[in-house]
């Protein structure tokens, strides 16, 4: 996407003002809207970063502290029970105060949290804190993702979002290597590494400044003149005169049971589906994948492996970034996913090395491609007053599952006699269900984002 130049004239008198929203609409990609997803990119990276490590820190206390894999289990899964709490209060709070501000909240939460994890003298006191961590995490990222969507100009909107997801992968990859370099090293290096987990704490303070606000939220709230200006900032880099602007009306206070109102019941539906499904998948295959790979092989092995998986997350995200524009939303969805459900039964039959790694990394590409894409549709189908409520509904939701997933894996594993045949079967079944409710989701390429 390169910066490109124009100025627009003011329009004939026959002809309606443009609001500010069809001026976002209108822009090429500036630098303004580079700051915007740098700025929430990073805090996403982080987020993923701190997700990554959690898979890998279970893996070391499994033997150091000589946990039941029950007790691992219920690690994997806690922080995902608040981070489906966070992802419900957090989008009703963007609704309500702002996305910037539930933004840096977020960030604030689980990076205190993660830094007093680090503390943990017991398993305990490791849930908890990894319960309050889930809490921030869960919040901030469908937040995140629909202030880039209000921003981005709606011919480059999915595109925008895709490459925003993207930026999970580098959390991912950095969580692979401080797995790799720092948590095998010594009996504390696990504690060294949720230090570094502590990094948003700081980040919070800058992502404050450099984010702007919605100027979506802003007019639903009757904050006209902070909405011109926002709008004004974006169109200066691209040498757009301003013009007046069709009022904006404020919009009543949302309430969370409109999402089942209005002939939103089937969008809610299909969209909760296929993110339960989406999360059971992956949660379930790449919080455990650490620890699967160390039966195996040796555990500094099984996180050298893991890395390489990780890596191939990047051409996933850059394919998926360049389909969802060209073939829309659904299809492209649903054609990372049932990639997946192909990958996952090829990756519960792998036995070399080889095959672990291949298999691995098209379900790690495939997967997070898909997950781009649904960051990018979600925002999408919903308006303004319901668009954080809904799209934190919608992970709320898909949280449940990666709480369930994670715990499903033992009981599996053993009923397999501890061949992954059956668990990444299991996963593929999900990844089709989740193929066939994205399907039933509506096309929003190339659409305004409009109530």
């Amino acid at each position: 996407m390169t910066t490109t130049h124009a100025t627009a004239a003011r329009p004939p008198d026959s002809s309606p003002a443009p609001t500010r929203n069809d001026r976002l609409d209108r822009l090429p990609f500036t630098r303004e809207h580079t700051k915007l997803l740098v700025a929430s990119g990073i805090g996403w990276a982080l987020d993923a970063m701190d997700v990554g490590l959690i898979s890998y820190i279970m893996a070391v206390l499994a033997r150091q502290w000589s946990l039941t894999t029950s007790q691992v289990s219920i690690l994997g899964s806690i922080g995902f029970a608040g981070m489906a709490i966070g992802a419900s209060v957090g989008g009703l709070l963007a609704d309500r105060i702002g996305r910037r501000s539930v933004f840096t909240i977020t960030l604030l939460v689980y990076g205190i949290a993660n830094g007093l994890m680090a503390l943990s003298a017991g398993l305990t006191m490791l849930l908890v804190l990894r319960f309050l961590v889930g809490l921030g995490l869960g919040a901030e990222l469908p937040v995140a993702s629909t202030l880039v969507s209000e921003f981005a100009p709606k011919r480059l909107r999915g595109r925008i979002v895709v490459i925003l997801e993207a930026f999970w992968a580098l959390g991912w990859i950095a969580a692979a290597v401080i797995g790799y370099l720092v948590v095998p090293r010594g009996v504390s290096g696990w504690r060294w590494a949720l230090l570094i987990g502590a990094l948003p704490t700081a980040y919070a303070i800058v992502a404050r400044i450099h984010l702007p606000e919605s100027v979506r939220f802003l007019e639903a709230k009757g904050r006209d003149q902070e909405a011109e200006r926002s709008v004004r900032a974006f169109e200066a880099p691209a040498g757009i005169t301003p013009v007046e602007s069709a009022p904006a009306r404020a919009l009543p206070i949302v309430r969370a049971r409109e999402l089942f109102g209005s002939g939103r019941t089937h969008t809610t539906v299909a969209l909760w589906l296929t993110w339960f499904f989406v999360n059971f998948s992956y949660y379930g295959a790449f919080v455990w994948m650490p620890s699967l790979l160390a039966t195996r092989f040796t555990l500094v092995q099984s996180f050298g492996y893991t890395l390489i998986i990780a890596l191939a997350q990047i051409p996933g995200y850059a394919l998926a970034a360049w389909l969802v524009e060209r073939s829309g939303r659904r299809k492209t969805l649903a054609a990372f996913l049932l990639v997946s459900a192909c990958a996952a039964i090829g990756f519960g039959q792998a036995h070399t090395v080889t095959w672990v790694l291949a298999f691995g990394m098209l379900l790690s590409s495939s997967n997070l491609g898909a997950w781009g894409v649904l960051y990018a549709v979600t925002p999408e189908v919903y308006p303004t007053r319901l668009r954080g409520t809904g799209a934190g509904a919608a992970a709320g939701f898909g949280r449940i599952a990666s709480i369930i997933a994670p715990l499903c894996v033992p009981p599996l594993l053993a009923a397999a006699d501890g061949a992954l045949w059956l668990v990444f079967a299991v996963f593929a079944v999900a990844f089709v269900a989740a193929a066939s409710a994205a399907l039933a989701l509506p096309e929003r390429r190339g659409l305004a984002l409009e109530d």
